[in-house]
């Protein structure tokens, strides 16, 4: 221990309202280094600083919550830099979240988080009792502290290489086993592992490379692992282009329509269905399941079981991969004896966003054009009227639903077919909350599920009445909300399908 740091201590000046929350407390987390000394902690997710046997005064966070191999930082040279820091910041906040801010997000941070009251009378107790001066450029010290400093010399107990304790520790792959009932990483029931069918067929479709290496045999059917290969270089572009992460850490909301676009333009999707012809009779596909494997976050926390499967098939680990499993069941009581195999895939519809507009009483018209087919068509507006939806519709007494909405009916001329378009709201339904107890309690938080009345992919989207169950009419129904909204936007869907099918022959007579 430090003479500065005795002398700090016999100040017993509190940090607490400044983040670093002084005590006896021993506790540790599997990132806490070897040899570690706790001086604070930040009083959430487990955050703490220290100091490490054998790096002399330099003073670390830890932040359990980080992932691999970001969960130790130094923050400085010295305790007594340390405190400096606290001057010129006026928080640990803004130092242990330096390591992933540029200078911007760093000042604006500091600038959006001033020091409370009682973080400004021990911010002064730091300058008066200890004779010390705000830090000049802290942002440059942290910066430069951490680049030249080697993080892989810093040593963890048992803990850090535990993975039941350490998500992203380096886990030993389980037996290779696959069931009927099951998926990658479990099964349910009591029937055996299925017996493995080599195959190694290699094709293309739908502008990528697959294989399916193999086909497993089980009691209740047939099990299919489809491999389809994703470069790594679209797969860049797409992570470039729809950043999920913000710069300032937060994630980013997207908009229905950029959510549509990222399902359309990621080259890791693509909806298919299968069905396999068994000796001439067709099994129809009972479920599927996925694992995927991205070249491009080695260092953080991959799909495990994407990464064991990619490694037991032998694929190329430069490159992504999407694995789908699907079954199959038997048509017979017995599995048979496979003479001939075939399977035929088919892509399902991808949503494709159209042309916005809105619309307010029956008679209204909009023009558009038909992206895929370059027709031009006209919706023609039905009905159209604000309605709401009965109070207690959802049945949960506990909850407020949001309950006003616009409904539309409408015609397309001329018609498309049944299927291919579809219109909706180009916002979501606000969410449920929790209703308040009395008129004193504060407004519950708002809770994550997702209201559809008739709906797909683009939410709710259609409530079928009068007319519109009819005919060429169609019907659509905008977001929900808790007030009636003057006007909707609504957004044409147009759904296609970009590929035709391929049958694919793995075992011949």
């Amino acid at each position: 221990m430090s003479a500065f740091y005795q002398k700090f201590l016999k100040k017993q000046i509190n940090l607490a309202p400044l983040g670093v929350e002084q005590g006896s407390d021993d506790t540790t987390y599997f990132c806490t280094p070897k040899g570690a000394s706790i001086v604070g902690w930040a009083g959430v997710d487990g955050i703490h600083y220290c100091f490490i046997r054998g790096f002399g005064e330099m003073v670390f966070a830890v932040n359990p919550s980080n992932a691999n191999p970001d969960y130790v930082h130094p923050l400085a040279s010295n305790f007594e830099d340390f405190l400096r820091l606290l001057l010129a910041c006026g928080s640990a906040d803004a130092l242990e979240q330096t390591w992933m801010w540029n200078e911007e997000q760093f000042s604006n941070y500091i600038h959006d988080n001033p020091p409370t009251k009682d973080g400004q009378t021990a911010l002064a107790e730091i300058a008066d009792k200890l004779s010390l001066t705000p830090m000049g450029k802290p942002w440059h010290y942290i910066k430069e502290l951490q680049a030249s400093f080697d993080i892989s010399k810093i040593k963890y107990t048992e803990n850090f290489y535990d993975p039941e304790l350490n998500g992203c520790a380096e886990h030993t792959p389980p037996k290779w086993e696959v069931y009927f009932d099951g998926n990658f990483w479990s099964h349910w029931g009591k029937a055996h592992a299925g017996k493995e069918i080599p195959i190694g067929k290699h094709f293309c479709w739908a502008g990528h490379h697959w294989v399916i290496p193999a086909v497993y045999s089980c009691s209740q059917g047939l099990v299919v692992d489809f491999c389809m290969q994703v470069d790594s270089e679209p797969l860049q572009q797409f992570i470039d282009k729809y950043k999920v992460i913000e710069e300032n850490g937060e994630p980013r909301q997207f908009s229905p329509e950029e959510r549509m676009l990222m399902e359309l333009e990621n080259p890791a999707t693509l909806d298919f269905r299968a069905a396999v012809n068994l000796n001439g009779k067709e099994m129809k596909q009972k479920r599927g399941c996925g694992v995927g494997y991205n070249p491009l976050d080695q260092d953080r926390c991959n799909d495990l079981e994407g990464k064991w499967a990619v490694e037991y098939y032998g694929l190329d680990q430069n490159t992504g991969w999407m694995i789908w499993r699907n079954t199959f069941p038997w048509h017979t009581k017995r599995p048979p004896k496979i003479k001939s195999l075939s399977i035929v895939m088919e892509q399902d519809h991808v949503a494709v966003p159209g042309a916005h507009f809105c619309a307010t009483v029956s008679g209204d018209t909009v023009d558009f054009v038909h992206p895929q087919t370059g027709t031009h068509h006209t919706l023609v507006v039905v009905e159209y009227e604000k309605q709401e939806m009965p109070k207690d519709y959802f049945g949960q007494k506990d909850m407020d639903f949001p309950t006003f909405y616009h409904a539309m009916s409408y015609t397309v001329a001329p018609p498309i077919p049944v299927g291919e378009m579809s219109v909706c709201d180009c916002v979501d339904s606000e969410q449920p909350r929790e209703k308040q107890a009395d008129s004193c309690s504060p407004a519950g938080t708002s809770c994550a599920m997702a209201i559809g009345i008739i709906g797909g992919i683009c939410g709710p989207t259609s409530i079928f009445h009068g007319k519109a169950a009819s005919g060429e009419v169609k019907a659509a129904c905008s977001a929900l909300h808790f007030t009636q909204k003057e006007q909707v936007e609504w957004r044409m869907t147009f759904h296609k399908k970009q590929f035709e099918d391929i049958k694919i022959e793995l075992i011949t007579p």
